[in-house]
């Protein structure tokens, strides 16, 4: 076995073994469970540093091992596994720091941590499956490592989110294996292929692959949350904040984007899939499900529950993207999926900053708490202005892209959902940053825990994560041009493994 071998499942063990170890932990080693996630979280940046270089550089990392007869666990580094590996790497160090602050004084934080690490395996098995036998195993190890994540403090709403994300989660994952099943009896293998199968789909009855098709996309749209399987989302907002931002940012609802872009362009191809007549059904799909989001999301007062909405909504921009047909779209969409994780974990770390410090969990709560709390707030209005696609910012980025992408494919009717969505972001976000920042605040807060020190208007670990990706959401957006950029990842993939940038 040699290096290029090797290093994927290092990828694999710098957070599986860590999260064998944590469980092991009594509850009193805090140094140690401590040292342990940052060991994992800073080591996997390094090793996915290594990948970024060698990929770029040309280099194949790739390890197969057969399991039983025509079944293979793969696991392959490629452009695209690269991009939802590297956001998932990079947001789970700053997760877990913000976890953490976050957990300091509560019960089970072993066992927190320890499927909290296992939830960050499993996405990266799904970035770097190399067919769809592998992503449903590392797709259905998500929902088994996620589910103890949800219902972590136990409570009767805890336990009703959780049964719920559960019920959803296992019924996409039974109607993804089904598909999987259909396809491999259909075309004798079921591995992402640059262009798609292929051959091996050519001659199959059309009315066939679209059922197969559907099943696939349903079974990953479930974590997605394309409309009607999103039920699950709002309800697992009962999980503490640095599981929602999990939820969210890193890793289920992105291994739901992620297995669309594999299905439709390594499985069935691009040009292929679009002869079979799926594609604009699925563009009509994603556009429903952004406007449907944001819609709801303007009659929430919960504040995690609006985000949740949000996510719906935002998530199906990457659905969308890769519906447009031709390199525009696919690089907007693509780039989009690390842009939006960017933005949206930002948001929910604020939004867990307002709880914890102050008790605040809705937004006819948030009054006046941008003067009690200008950091925290600071940055949650980057990551508002960011989702609405103000200039500058991770979103401005993402949306050109999109609505160049349908302009370039005749489908003009998505620039006018994008700018439908755009308005309707404000009008959920503004009012959060008009109360913030301008409406006087209370005599006293909800309940107020953490008291303010000067600068310091939070714990440290809660405040420093945000700052950073809010920062970050205006960075990738001034230099989104920039050689290690989302954006010139997005294109590197378009030009390697889905179709030219001449066309």
């Amino acid at each position: 076995m040699n290096l290029n071998e090797l290093l994927p499942l290092a990828v694999i063990a710098s957070s599986l073994v860590p999260a064998l170890l944590i469980f092991t932990l009594p509850e009193e080693s805090v140094r140690l469970r401590t040292a342990l996630n940052l060991f994992a979280a800073i080591t996997k940046i390094i090793l996915v540093g290594a990948l970024l270089i060698g990929v770029r550089g040309g280099e194949d990392y790739a390890f197969r091992h057969t399991v039983l007869p025509g079944m293979d666990l793969v696991f392959k580094v490629d452009a695209l596994a690269l991009l939802f590996v590297s956001l998932s790497a990079v947001l789970w160090l700053f997760t877990t720091l913000y976890a953490i602050g976050y957990l300091e004084h509560a019960p089970n934080r072993s066992r927190f941590f320890g499927f909290f690490s296992l939830c960050v395996t499993a996405t990266m098995g799904i970035a770097m499956a190399g067919n769809l036998f592998t992503f449903f195993i590392f797709y259905e190890l998500l929902t088994l490592a996620t589910f103890p994540l949800v219902v972590h403090r136990g409570t009767p709403q805890a336990m009703r989110g959780g049964t719920i994300y559960l019920a959803y989660t296992l019924v996409g994952g039974a109607l993804l294996l089904a598909g999987i099943v259909w396809l491999h009896h259909l075309a004798g293998h079921t591995e992402f292929v640059q262009g798609g199968l292929g051959n091996a789909l050519h001659g199959i009855n059309p009315t066939i692959l679209q059922a197969v098709f559907l099943l696939l996309i349903a079974g990953v749209g479930v974590k997605a949350a394309i409309v009607p399987l999103h039920g699950w989302l709002p309800q697992a907002m009962v999980a503490p904040a640095p599981v929602s931002a999990l939820l969210h940012a890193v890793a289920v609802v992105k291994a739901g984007a992620f297995g669309v872009v594999r299905i439709v362009y390594e499985i069935y191809g691009i040009e292929f899939v679009q002869t079979l007549g799926v594609l604009l059904p699925l563009a009509v799909i994603a556009a429903i499900t952004i406007l449907w989001g944001s819609l709801r999301a303007l009659f929430q007062d919960d504040l995690k529950k609006r985000l949740a909405y949000s996510t719906i909504s935002q998530v199906s921009y990457i659905v969308l993207g890769v519906a447009l047909f031709g390199p525009l779209g696919t690089i907007g969409g693509l780039v989009h999926l690390v842009h939006q994780g960017i933005m949206k974990i930002t948001l929910f770390f604020c939004a867990g900053n307002f709880a914890e410090t102050l008790g605040i969990h809705k937004v006819s709560e948030m009054d006046g708490a941008g003067r009690r709390m200008p950091l925290t707030t600071l940055a949650f209005s980057i990551g508002a202005l960011g989702m609405m696609g103000a200039p500058l910012t991770a979103g401005a980025v993402s949306k050109a892209w999109l609505s160049d992408g349908a302009a370039a494919a005749g489908m003009d009717w998505a620039i006018w959902v994008l700018t439908a969505s755009s308005l309707l972001n404000a009008a959920y976000f503004l009012p959060i940053l008009y109360r913030a920042w301008f409406r006087p605040a209370p005599d006293s807060w909800p309940h107020e825990e953490i008291a303010a020190r000067g600068w310091r208007e939070t714990a440290w670990l809660l405040l420093l994560p945000p700052l950073f990706t809010a920062t970050a959401t205006i960075g990738v957006g001034i230099f989104a041009d920039a050689a290690f950029s989302p954006l010139a990842w997005a294109q590197l993939i378009a030009r390697r493994e889905y179709v030219s940038l001449g066309q």
